[in-house]
């Protein structure tokens, strides 16, 4: 039951709950923003996945936000990717418990 709980529940009510946050944001009188969504949705998934954080250095303030901005959108496009693959593998494990409690079933 842990194994469900830690592998499948938590990591999906995550995602759910992150995602419809970002999806009320990103929701403007004149519709979706699906850019922004793209970019918010994956950030969290991806800002720890990012190989290179370029880090502001002899920049002024202007230089140093625009580097902390590109920063969050290849963090989101990264975490897009990462969110996709994270998703993959929770309905693998869900199509792995239901696999192992179907073979306990036959076996009895």
């Amino acid at each position: 039951m842990k194994r469900v709980l830690f592998k499948v529940i938590l990591p999906m009510a995550f995602i759910v709950i992150w995602l419809d946050m970002c999806y009320w944001i990103c929701l403007g009188e004149n519709g979706m923003n699906w850019f922004q969504f793209w970019i918010m949705g994956g950030f969290p998934f991806g800002i720890q996945r990012m190989l290179v954080l370029l880090i502001p250095r002899n920049f002024g303030i202007a230089g140093s936000i625009g580097v902390l901005a590109l920063d969050a959108i290849i963090g989101g496009m990264i975490g897009v990717i990462a969110l996709a693959i994270k998703i993959i593998a929770i309905i693998r494990e869900v199509i792995n418990i239901i696999m192992e409690l179907a073979g306990k079933r036959i076996s009895c």
